[in-house]
């Protein structure tokens, strides 16, 4: 559960407990998520007409209004009170009636989201007389494509109702296969457009109803999981998120803050959850609101900045992958054999956008595939299920090679294939997210530079699973691409009179000689050498691009450069891990450390400022400029891998690096001093079952099988 702006300006809140949520008048609006459905309203729990808000419903909002009145007047808000990412309360209060001063109702609106919505209402009267309430819910549903909500193209209306004795049916016009089921209890006088009750509340008495929506979507009525009368704690999203929690790798820390950013990490990777309906298996959506769908290059990241809490999730995302991986060339949706998959929609607009409900123009997320699936491997995966997914691999690794690579010069480039696909295709997909350090516009055919990074960390993986699996042929050929493509990206992309990579090689070969965060991603993947490294590290920890707070996507000293935009200037903090986290491989290096501490930090402190939760982005000002840091208009939180960001962080910071099938677990801690005892309990790898507790740089194990080494980076116990 999220409190945002209605001006799209990110204000997160952790919702674990039933602490009021702080508020900023009447603007903000409270999100609700679990899995593919999310509930945006405002702090009363109203859904408005005209706003960009409703209950959404596999990329369709089902409710587009949803007002409660008493006596014909809004009532007015006293709280929101969390009681988990998928269920909420709203507190208000009847406006003093004329000629009083003070209000005796109080009125409660405890809602639950699934597939669809429940809601209790409840009215207390907490005066010595009885009070009459004239009640109204105002409904109606315009089954609107998610994205014409977002960027506010919904026409008026799209539904007609028809009310039943105490339910209330709302049609599509265009698809009659989507419909809206409203029931309620406490006898309601159900008219089309809305529920109403004339009710008389006793001295100290109370009244409830509740009130279910129910949707259909292509003829199929969804099942909510939720039942009449269940309490909210007994319900299907309830007792998926505990035994989420209960199945999660426990992480404990001194820093208290540090905790409660891990806690709602938990929470937030819970709820953002969902199943895939053939198979069963779970992924992670991209994000709330507008994301609450499968994202190739998110999902996987995601899963794998995950791997530490739950393998399973890494597994799941990679076989929902690899049933929709491109078989064929499609202009349309830039569908190529072998490559993964962008983006998947499934709301009325979906055949009409990007060219259809799949969609393939994604540059990174074919090479992160392959990363993914060896690292899920090295963390236990079963064997036999990585065997079963090694076809998808390899058709990857033949993609990066036949269609990737465009001209032959070893890198992978992306172009779309028509005027309906994404301009840029890596993970800074804005229009403007390419340039050079004077601000001129890069072209296409672009090849990236911390693409070749992902790439050059697939050959090594697969060549690594190839060798295990007895398969030296392809072993050879692994290691013979990954080592040609470290060459030549050193001598490609690195830029000696400026000591740094540049962000790209553009359609004539040009070096793109901007200064970004691209350029620590190989940092991460290990394609840089320690010479090149060095002077980068230096580059990256000027005020250029450390705001305090996280690193920059681009320098200031550069002429795009913006705080404000999009890719331009603002801090990603699931960019500033991938930073982090190189930095820490290469933590013989001076400076690295240091600077790896610093922006490991600053996130940290960010993560507090906007409730423990770190939003998809925020503004890159100077901490010394804006402090706590500036939202950025319509961010997505929670959003995956900004939720799953401190992982990632607990991890390179412990330097742990499992090997299952190889019966060894490497550590080579770094803790920052700040957060004191580090402790990860009951650590999963394979069938083993294992302990670590950290300070600073020594770390002790326990519950490692005798069997396994234990490499001793730091004189461990």
């Amino acid at each position: 559960m999220t409190l945002n702006s209605d001006s799209g300006s990110a204000r997160p809140q952790a919702f674990n407990t039933t602490e009021p949520v702080p508020t900023q008048g009447n603007t903000e609006v409270v999100t609700l998520v679990e899995g593919a459905t999310f509930c945006l309203s405002d702090r009363n729990g109203d859904v408005t007409p005209g706003a960009a808000q409703g209950l959404f419903v596999r990329d369709a909002r089902v409710l587009s209004r949803w007002q409660l009145h008493l006596d014909g007047r809004r009532l007015q808000p006293l709280t929101v009170l969390g009681m988990d990412a998928f269920a909420g309360k709203f507190v208000l209060r009847r406006p003093p009636l004329p000629g009083k001063a003070d209000s005796t109702v109080l009125v409660i609106r405890e809602r639950l989201v699934g597939d669809g919505l429940r809601e209790t209402i409840t009215i207390r009267n907490l005066g010595r007389e009885a009070t009459s309430c004239a009640v109204t819910l105002l409904i109606d549903a315009d089954f609107a494509d998610l994205f014409a909500v977002k960027e506010g193209r919904v026409s008026t209306g799209g539904s007609d109702g028809a009310a039943n004795g105490a339910e209330l049916w709302l049609t599509a016009h265009s698809d009659v296969g989507r419909q809206l089921r409203i029931s309620a209890t406490a006898d309601p006088d159900a008219t089309p457009g809305a529920l109403s009750w004339n009710v008389v509340v006793g001295p100290h008495g109370r009244w409830t109803s509740e009130i279910v929506a129910e949707p259909v979507v292509a003829g199929r009525k969804l099942t909510p999981g939720f039942e009449r009368g269940e309490k909210v704690g007994a319900s299907a999203a309830a007792r998926k998120m505990e035994a989420w929690r209960q199945g999660s790798t426990p992480i404990e820390v001194d820093d208290a803050a540090t905790a409660a950013v891990l806690a709602q990490t938990e929470t937030d990777l819970g709820a953002l959850q969902i199943s895939d309906e053939r198979t069963g298996t779970p992924f992670v959506a991209a994000g709330a609101p507008w994301f609450m769908t499968l994202f190739g290059r998110d999902s996987l990241l995601t899963a794998w900045m995950a791997l530490p809490l739950d393998a399973g999730l890494a597994m799941g995302t990679l076989e929902i992958l690899a049933a929709t991986q491109g078989r064929r060339v499609n202009p349309c949706n830039d569908e190529e054999p072998g490559r993964i998959l962008h983006e998947l929609r499934l709301g009325p607009e979906s055949k009409h956008a990007l060219g259809g409900n799949h969609y393939y123009g994604s540059v990174d997320a074919t090479p992160l595939f392959v990363m993914l699936l060896v690292e899920a491997w090295r963390w236990g995966a079963d064997t036999e299920t990585v065997r079963r997914l090694l076809p998808a691999a390899d058709a990857a690794l033949e993609w990066i090679e036949q269609y990737g690579d465009r001209d032959g010069d070893g890198f992978i480039e992306y172009q779309r294939a028509t005027d309906q696909g994404l301009l840029n295709q890596g993970w800074k997909d804005s229009f403007d997210a390419i340039s050079f350090a004077d601000g001129s516009p890069g072209n296409t055919p672009i090849a990236l530079c911390e693409v070749q990074g992902y790439a050059y960390a697939a050959w090594q993986a697969r060549a690594e699973l190839a060798d295990a699996f007895e398969d030296p042929e392809t072993a050879r050929h692994c290691r013979s691409r990954a080592e040609q493509l470290r060459e030549a990206f050193a001598e490609r992309f690195w830029l000696p009179d400026r000591g740094w990579y540049a962000l790209a090689l553009d359609g004539a070969k040009h070096p793109v000689d901007s200064l970004t965060s691209n350029a620590a991603h190989a940092l991460w993947t290990g394609i840089a050498d320690d010479e090149h490294a060095e002077e980068l590290i230096a580059h990256l920890s000027t005020e250029d691009m450390d705001t305090g707070y996280g690193l920059r996507t681009m320098s200031k000293a550069m002429t795009a450069y913006n705080p404000m935009s999009y890719h331009n200037g603002s801090v990603w903090p699931h960019d500033t891990a991938i930073a982090t986290a190189g930095l820490l491989r290469y933590a013989h290096l001076p400076g690295a450390v240091k600077l790896a501490h610093r922006l490991l930090g600053g996130l940290l402190d960010a993560a507090t400022a906007f409730g423990d939760r770190l939003p998809e982005l925020f503004c890159g000002f100077d901490r010394d400029q804006f402090s706590p840091p500036l939202p950025y208009p319509s961010s997505c939180s929670p959003q995956a891998w900004a939720a799953a960001t401190p992982l990632l962080l607990v991890r390179s910071t412990l330097g742990l690096e499992p090997n299952v099938p190889g019966r060894t677990l490497r550590l080579a801690p770094h803790l920052p001093e700040r957060w004191g005892r580090l402790a990860v309990s009951e650590l999963r790898l394979g069938s083993a079952k294992v302990q670590i507790s950290a300070e600073g740089r020594r770390a002790e194990v326990q519950g490692l099988p005798s069997d396994w080494t234990l490499d001793n980076a730091h004189g461990l116990a």
